[in-house]
C-alpha cells in the first residue's frame, strides 16, 4: 500500500493512458464490417452496396454494383432505398466516417441491418479488390 501511495501519480497516469487507449474502440458509432466480412456479404448476393460519397468521387471509382447517394442527401433519398429495408445495407465512403454517420441515419429511418464499411474505399483498395469506373 505505501508503494502506491508513493507512487499516485504514475499509477494514476497509467489509468488515463490505458483509458486513452481504449476510448476510441468504445465510441465507435454504429455498427461496421470488416473487409473480409463485407465480401462474404456481397458474394452471397443479398446486400446493397451504398456509397455516399460525393458524384465526383464514386466517378474515380466505387465498388461493383454500388448505389451512389451522397451524405448530404440521403435524408431526401430515403425512399429510394424502402425496399432494401430488410435486407444488408453495406455504406461505402472514402474512410468509414461519413459512412458511420449514414449507417446510423439509415438505422434511425428503421434498416436494421445497415453497417459501415470499416475503413471504407481506403481499406477495400488496400487489401486489392476490385472497383470500378
Amino acid at each position: 500500500m505505501k508503494f502506491i501511495l508513493e507512487n499516485i501519480i504514475l499509477f494514476a497516469l497509467l489509468i488515463v493512458s490505458g483509458g486513452a487507449l481504449l476510448l476510441p474502440g468504445l465510441l465507435r458509432r454504429g455498427s461496421k464490417v470488416s473487409v473480409l466480412q463485407a465480401t462474404q456479404t456481397i458474394n452471397q448476393g443479398k446486400a446493397l452496396i451504398l456509397d455516399v460519397r460525393e458524384p465526383d468521387e464514386f466517378a474515380a471509382g466505387h465498388l461493383r454494383d454500388a448505389k451512389n447517394i451522397s451524405r448530404k442527401t440521403l435524408a431526401s433519398k430515403l425512399d429510394e432505398l424502402e425496399k432494401f429495408k430488410n435486407r444488408p445495407i453495406i455504406v461505402v465512403c472514402a474512410s468509414g466516417t461519413r459512412s458511420a454517420s449514414a449507417t446510423a441515419q439509415l438505422k434511425k429511418a428503421g434498416f436494421s441491418e445497415a453497417v459501415s464499411l470499416d475503413g471504407g474505399m481506403t481499406a477495400w483498395q488496400a487489401q486489392g479488390l476490385p472497383t470500378v469506373k
